[in-house]
C-alpha cells in the first residue's frame, strides 16, 4: 500500500469521527506527527478530548493545524491574545509560522497563558485560528537560540517539505518479513571520544550520535566508510543523546557526504550541539587543524532536526519507535530507548548518563517499558574508579577557594562550556549567598555565559530543587552578580593582574581555547591554583598536567614556548556528569526491567572490560566489551 494510500484511509477514518462541521481539508504526514488540517480549529480547541482518542486509536503522533484560510491577521491576532491573557503573564514576545499555522507565544508566566487545564489556550485558538505554543521568556537572551529562531524562520518552506519526505519515508510499507536486529560499532568502544553506533534491522537502519575525538590526531572520526552505513543516504535517521562533541561533533560531515535525513535530539540538546559545532570549527581553523565541515553544513543539519521532548513515542522508521528519557548528564541529554517492531525488541543506549542527584539534575532514568539489551558508558566502569559523594567533592573544592584566596592568589578552573561550568556556579553562588566563603569575581571564559544562557531557556530540564528556587523563591543562581562575562584579550589581562578571583575557562582538557592564556599568566605563579573538575582523557594536555608536568609546550604568536607550572594543580572528583563504578553497578542492579544483554562502551578499554565482567558476575547477565568495527546480532 502507498502512503497515499494510507493518508486517505487515514483521512476517512479521521472524519469518521469527527463531528459533522469539523472538515479535514488535509491530511500529512511531516516528520514523526500525522498533520490534520481543518478549516474548522475553533471546534476542535473546544474538545481536547478528540485529538486524544485520535492519537490513540491511529497509535499516531496527532497535529491539527489550521487551514490557512482561516487564519487572522498577525497584526490583528496579537491583539486578541493581549485581551485574553492576564496582564500579569508579561507576554514578550510573538512568532507566527505561516507554513504549520502555529503562533510561538513567549511568557515570563506561560501557565496563565495556557489558563486552567488549557481553556485560555483553547480560547486563543477559537479567536485566532492559529494554534498556540507558550514558552518561557528566558532570563537571559541567548543569541544562539536567537539565530537558530531566525534562521529557521528563513527556511520555513525547505523544512517543511523535508518533514514531509521523512514523513513519507518513516510511513512507508515494511517490505521485509525477516527478523532481526544488529549493532554495529563505529567508534567510542574500548576508548572515549568519537563516539558512533549503527542499530540496524532488515527495514532500518540508525545512527545513535556521531562524534570527533578532539583529542587524537590519529583516530579522530568515527568508521563512517563501513560497508554497514555506505551509502549515507539509506540511512533513517541520526538520534542524539547529548551535545558534547564527543557524541555529536561530526553529524554535518555526514551532510556532506550525502546524508539527507533527520536528526533527533531534544531541544535543547539542539541548541548546545550549534553553539559547540561553531565553536569546534572556529578554534579548529584558528589553530591551523583540518575542518572537517564549514557553517553551511551545520546550517544544513539544524534544517534537518527534529526536537523531542521526554517521554514522546515517536516514529522514526517503518518498524522502530523512538523515547528519549533523562540521562542526568548534561542539558537536555538523554539516554535513548528504541522500540523495534510491534514489540519484537527494545534497546536502550545510556549516551554518557549519572545516576545521582546533581546540583542541576534529576537521576537518569531507570525504569522502562521493555528492555532486552543496554547499551551502558563505562567512562568510570573500573574496579577502582570510585568518585566521592557530592557533598565531599563540594566541601574539598570550597576549601581549595578558601585557601587560594587567602593567600592572594587565584582560582583557575578549567570547564566544560556545558554541565560543570553550570555545576560549578551553582556552587559558588551558594556558598557566596550563605557567607560560606568570602565573595570574589566569578569570571566566566569563553563559551561558558552563552551556554549558561541556554541553561536559563529551559528550566523545565532541570531538578525540581533549582526550578523551585528559581520560580517560586525567586533565586536565579545563574543571575548572580558575582558571575562576569570575560569578553576580550585585554579584559583577560586586567583579570590575570587584579585581584583574587575565581576563573572558569574553557577547554575542559586544556587542549585550547582561552584556558591557554590563563595557565600562560599564571601558571608560574605558586599563589594561584588550578583546579580540575572533570575527565581529562589521555593524550590532552590536562592530564599530562594532572599527572605532573611542571614544564608544559604552549603556542606563542605561532611559536612554541615552554610555560612553568609553579600554581597549585589540584583533581576535585566528585563533580563528573558520568556515572563512577558504584553508580554504575547500582544503576544496573535496579534498573527495570532487567535487561537479557548488556554493551559496554565509552571507556578506557580496562574500564570497559572490568564493568562488563562485573556486571556478569554479580548479575549473571551476559555481556560484553565490544571493539570498534564489531556487528552484534540481537534477535
Amino acid at each position: 500500500m502507498s502512503v497515499e494510500d494510507v493518508l486517505f484511509e487515514l483521512k476517512q477514518k479521521i472524519q469518521s469521527k469527527l463531528p459533522p462541521d469539523i472538515n479535514v481539508t488535509g491530511l500529512e504526514f511531516e516528520g514523526p506527527e500525522l498533520v490534520i488540517y481543518t478549516d474548522n480549529p475553533r471546534k476542535l480547541a473546544d474538545d481536547a478530548e478528540i485529538i486524544r482518542s485520535l492519537a490513540k486509536d491511529l497509535r499516531k503522533r496527532v497535529v491539527v493545524r489550521p487551514d490557512l484560510k482561516v487564519l487572522a491577521d498577525p497584526e490583528g491576532a496579537v491583539k486578541k491574545i493581549k485581551d485574553v491573557v492576564p496582564k500579569e503573564a508579561v507576554l514578550s514576545d510573538f512568532y507566527f509560522d505561516g507554513e504549520t499555522g502555529e503562533v510561538v507565544i513567549e511568557a515570563e508566566k506561560p501557565g496563565l497563558v495556557i489558563g486552567r487545564h488549557g481553556a485560555t489556550l483553547r480560547e486563543i485558538t477559537k479567536l485566532i485560528g492559529w494554534t498556540p505554543k507558550v514558552v518561557r521568556t528566558p532570563p537571559v537572551r541567548s543569541s544562539t537560540i536567537a539565530n537558530i529562531k531566525d534562521y529557521l524562520r528563513s527556511v520555513q518552506s525547505e523544512r517543511k517539505a523535508i518533514l514531509k519526505t521523512v514523513g513519507r519515508k518513516i510511513h512507508r510499507d515494511v517490505a521485509s518479513k525477516d527478523q532481526w536486529v544488529r549493532i554495529t560499532t563505529l567508534g567510542g568502544c574500548r576508548e572515549v571520544g568519537r563516539s558512533c553506533m549503527l542499530l540496524s534491522t532488515p527495514e532500518s537502519r540508525i545512527i545513535v550520535d556521531c562524534g570527533v575525538n578532539v583529542g587524537s590526531e590519529d583516530s579522530p572520526t568515527p568508521y563512517l566508510y563501513v560497508p554497514e552505513v555506505y551509502p549515507l543516504n539509506q540511512i533513517d535517521a541520526v538520534v542524539l543523546t547529548h551535545a558534547h562533541l564527543d557524541h555529536s561533533g561530526l553529524v554535518p560531515m555526514l551532510y556532506k557526504y550525502g546524508y539527507e535525513g533527520p536528526i533527533y535530539c531534544t531541544p535543547p540538546t539542539r541548541d548546545l550541539v550549534v553553539l559547540l559545532q561553531l565553536d569546534y570549527i572556529d578554534v579548529a581553523g584558528r589553530e591551523g587543524k583540518r575542518i572537517p565541515y564549514d557553517s553551511s553544513m551545520i546550517r544544513e543539519a539544524l534544517k534537518h532536526t527534529i526536537t523531542l521532548n521526554y517521554g514522546d513515542v515517536t516514529d522514526i522508521a517503518p518498524d522502530t519507535k523512538l523515547t528519549m528519557h533523562n540521562a542526568g548528564h548534561i542539558l537536555g541529554s538523554s539516554i535513548a530507548h528504541f522500540h523495534v517492531g510491534d514489540g519484537l525488541y527494545n534497546v536502550a543506549f545510556t549516551g554518557d548518563f549519572k545516576y545521582e542527584r546533581t546540583r542541576l539534575f534529576d537521576p537518569a532514568v531507570n525504569n522502562f517499558p521493555r528492555l532486552e539489551t543496554l547499551v551502558i558508558e563505562a567512562t568510570y566502569g573500573g574496579a577502582n574508579s570510585i568518585q566521592p559523594s557530592r557533598k565531599e567533592a563540594e566541601s574539598h573544592f570550597l576549601k581549595i577557594v578558601r585557601d587560594t584566596i587567602k593567600r592572594g592568589g587565584k582560582i583557575v578552573i578549567p570547564a566544560f562550556a556545558v554541565g560543570r561550568s553550570q555545576e560549578v556556579m551553582v556552587v559558588l553562588e551558594e556558598a557566596f549567598r550563605r557567607k560560606a566563603i568570602e565573595e570574589v569575581p566569578v569570571y566566566l571564559d569563553g563559551m561558558i555565559y552563552e551556554a549558561t544562557a541556554i541553561h536559563t531557556t529551559y528550566p523545565e530540564y532541570l531538578n525540581n530543587e533549582l526550578r523551585d528556587l528559581i520560580f517560586h523563591r525567586g533565586i536565579n543562581p545563574f543571575l548572580a552578580e558575582c558571575f562576569v562575562q570575560v569578553t576580550s584579550a585585554k579584559q583577560r589581562a586586567e583579570i590575570m593582574d587584579g585581584p583574587p578571583a575565581v576563573i572558569l575557562a574553557t577547554s575542559g582538557m586544556i587542549n585550547g581555547g582561552p584556558i591557554m592564556e590563563y595557565l600562560k599568566g599564571l601558571g608560574p605563579d605558586n599563589r594561584n591554583a588550578l583546579v580540575i573538575v572533570g575527565y581529562q582523557a589521555e593524550g590532552t594536555l590536562g592530564r599530562r598536567i594532572q599527572k605532573g608536568w611542571k614544564e608544559i609546550p604552549l603556542s606563542v604568536d605561532g611559536k612554541t614556548q615552554t610555560v612553568k607550572i609553579l600554581m597549585e594543580v589540584l583533581t576535585v572528583d566528585g563533580f563528573s556528569g558520568h556515572s563512577d563504578r558504584n553508580q554504575l553497578m547500582e544503576y544496573i542492579r535496579r534498573i527495570y526491567p532487567k535487561p537479557g544483554r548488556v554493551l559496554t562502551n565509552h571507556g578506557d578499554e580496562s574500564n570497559c572490560l572490568d564493568l562488563a565482567s562485573s556486571i556478569y558476575k554479580r548479575h549473571r547477565i551476559p555481556t560484553m566489551a565490544p571493539m570498534n568495527l564489531e556487528t552484534v546480532r540481537l534477535i
